[in-house]
């Protein structure tokens, strides 16, 4: 009897750790130059990050987090990372880098052009992500 018990928690902690396993890092995104260079063309104020955080809360945070850490409730499903906006190297990206990455997706993350067809939504949410800055 013993011995079956030890052998059932063996089994247990080893799906669980089979659950646990990291996820991968996402690879490089290559975004185009027109991209690249786009600068938002929304004032950086109280109302439009308000209206991006509207926005963020409704399409975003599931997968990305209230905070932007990459911990949303479905953000265990994924097999790479959401990434975490608050970091340097996310922050250190230009708007136009960041509303194509949030907009277009690839792999994992969804096309949101139909989602968020306001192009003034679509920089609020950068202005909104600018706020995770640490």
């Amino acid at each position: 009897m013993k011995k079956m018990k030890f052998i059932i928690l063996i089994a247990i902690a080893v799906v669980g750790f089979a659950f646990t396993i990291q996820q991968k890092q996402a690879e490089p995104w290559e975004v185009p130059a027109e991209y690249k260079s786009m600068k938002n063309p929304l004032a950086n104020d109280q109302a439009s990050v308000n209206k991006g955080k509207m926005v963020y809360m409704k399409h975003c945070r599931s997968c990305h987090g209230n905070a932007g850490l990459g911990d949303g409730p479905k953000a265990a499903r994924l097999k790479t990372f959401p990434g975490d906006f608050s970091s340097a190297e996310f922050q250190a990206q230009t708007d136009g880098e960041i509303m194509y990455k949030s907009i277009f997706g690839r792999d994992e993350m969804p096309n949101y052009e139909t989602k968020i067809p306001s192009k003034k939504d679509r920089w609020a949410v950068v202005n909104y992500m600018r706020t995770f800055k640490k």
